[in-house]
Parts: structure tokens; sequence; C-alpha cells
């Protein structure tokens, strides 16, 4: 049933005509091998390591519930794809137009965080993950024997001194109270230990809070990288990939679905944010948004693994909590974006 969205996603409906609320859950798996050890463990190379399994269960069990007691204001369940990978499969989503189409004020996810102790619901007004754009810097120097260095350039330690500096753009460079994170991932240069390279390259990311400081932040790791080559005798350029908006939460659905969860016995955590990044901010941009943080931690944990990792298992209880929170917020949804 439903209508095919984003190549592989789909959209289901839940209810009848007149404006809907959509709950999300992201349908991709991320190329980890998986050490869980439990049973049910994936056999091949790519695993749940995000929770994206957590959330599709939470989705049905919601869905299911409504259908089985029905529902005044229609839900429309959102399984969307390439949440991990671009394109982006939310930005596919919105720009399909089925969103309007189905008349969507809001729309409402959950995501498992072990970051958070097990029992807390994170539900937080305004910015809550960070815009992420991703940088490639090529450094192009002199090659030559690594036994006469000084009649060479060599790209791969003014690359290493780039990424160094590039580690002060947050505390030396950026407005500390706005906050900004550059991490580098990937580096590269060179054949042989014994030769100069011609160039060397490095792959990373830049995440801020304000959208507006995105090109502040690329205008600062540009700067960086240019003076930086040419001070050791090279030449620096960057190729910049934008990525996700800042995810803002509606303050109104916030609110609503923090006092629900409240109401109900749930801790709720209103002030928690990250530098993670979401493509559900894409749907922030065209309707109301609400993305909500589900606690995986042991409470006296100290090395719970993290998302992404392989050994990362949540409990089959979360399931329950992830959709209680999507309760939550469908039902803060009627009442300030459709009653």
């Amino acid at each position: 049933d439903g209508q095919r969205v984003a190549v592989t996603g789909r959209v289901v409906r839940n209810g009848g005509r007149g404006p809907a609320v959509a709950l999300r859950a992201e349908l991709d798996a991320l190329p980890v091998t998986e050490r869980t050890g439990v049973s049910w463990a994936s056999a091949n190379d790519a695993m749940h390591a995000c929770g994206h399994d957590v959330h599709l269960a939470a989705l049905v069990a919601t869905c299911r519930a409504a259908e089985r007691i029905g529902v005044d204001v229609p839900i429309l369940a959102v399984l969307q794809p390439r949440e991990e990978t671009s394109p982006s499969g939310a930005e596919d989503i919105v720009d399909s137009g089925i969103l309007t189409d189905h008349d969507v004020r809001a729309m409402v996810a959950a995501h498992v965080q072990p970051r958070l102790a097990d029992g807390v619901v994170a539900v937080t007004p305004g910015p809550v993950n960070a815009a992420t754009d991703e940088f490639e810097v090529t450094v192009t120097g002199l090659g030559g024997h690594a036994g006469y260095p000084h009649v060479a350039r060599d790209p791969v330690l003014t690359l290493c001194q780039i990424v160094v500096s590039l580690q002060h753009l947050a505390s030396r460079r950026f407005d500390p109270v706005l906050g900004a994170v550059c991490s580098v991932g990937q580096i590269g240069g060179g054949t042989a230990a014994n030769v100069v390279p011609e160039t060397a390259s490095a792959r990373g990311t830049v995440r801020v809070m304000r959208d507006s400081d995105r090109a502040v932040a690329a205008s600062l790791i540009t700067e960086i990288v240019t003076h930086t080559a040419a001070a050791h005798g090279c030449e620096g350029h960057v190729r910049f990939s934008s990525g996700e908006p800042v995810l803002v939460n509606d303050p109104a659905l916030a609110a609503g679905a923090a006092g629900r969860l409240t109401d109900d016995g749930v801790t709720v955590d209103a002030g928690f944010r990250s530098y993670g990044a979401d493509d559900f901010s894409h749907y922030c941009g065209v309707t109301r948004g609400l993305m909500m943080f589900i606690g995986t931690a042991p409470p006296d944990a100290t090395d719970a693994p993290g998302l992404h990792t392989e050994r990362f298992l949540p409990g089959d209880h979360m399931v329950g909590r992830t959709a209680d929170a999507l309760l939550a917020g469908y039902l803060a949804a009627i009442r300030t974006a459709v009653g």
C-alpha cells in the first residue's frame, strides 16, 4: 500500500481526508559489519548501527495502534531512504511535493541516542543538530627525493600543518558562543617512503549551529588552506560540498510533546544538542518539525557502544519508548499545527 517516493521509499496514509501529521523513520543501514553477538545479527556487511530498525519498528507500532483505535487527524507514515548517504532521501521527498499533496502540517521523528541515559527523552526547542558541509583540500608542491628535501616543496608536511591549523578554527577563529566543529577524517599522499610527492589531499567536515555561519566557516577554511600552503611554498585549494542545514525544532511542538511525556512520567531533557546532522532538517524548512532523542545508555554505563559502531544494540524496550515519543509528538502536532 501507499505511494512510492524517493525511488526506494514509501509513504502510507493512515486515516481519512484533511490535514495530516507525518511521522518519519529511516530505511537505510550502514556499511558496518555487525558484532553484537545476537542470534538475529546481520549476516552481511551492513547493519542498522544507527537505530533505524528501532525507529521503523516504532513507526509500525504507532500506525498499527492508530489503525486499531482510529484517528481524527491522519498520520502519514514516511519510510525514508538515504538518510545516511547522498543524495538526501528527505530532500528528494520534499522536492517531490508529496508532503504538500497530503497537506502535511507537521513532521515528527525520534532517534535513539546513546549519549543520553535510558529513560531520558530529549525534546529541545530550536536548533538541535548542526548544519554540515564537506570539504576536500588539495595541496600541490614540488616532488623530489626524500634525501634532498631542500630542493622539493613538500605537500605532505604542508598538509599536516593545515590539518593542525584547521583544529584552531573553532577555538581561535570562530566565536565560541556560536560554536563550530571542523574534523578531518581522511588524508592521503605519496606512493613511497623515500619520495616527496607532488600532491597531497585531505577530506573533512565542518559543522555549525546557524546556517548563516556556513559561509563564514568556508571562508575561514579557505583562508587557512591557501595561506598555510603559501607559507610552505605550495599551492592549496579547497572544494566544498553542501550537506544538511541546521535542524531546528518548532518550539510549540517541542513544548507540547515535552509536556505530554512529562505527564506520563518520562524524564525530559530540554537542552540536549548535538553536532551530528540529520536530513530531517530538510522537512523543517517546509513544515513544522520535531526531532526527539531517546536515551539508550544504562544509567551507570561509561563505555556504552555509540552510534555507527559495530556493537550498537538498543534494547527491545526502545521500540516502545520511541513509539511513545512519536505519539507524544503527533498529539502535540494536532493541537499546535492542525487544530
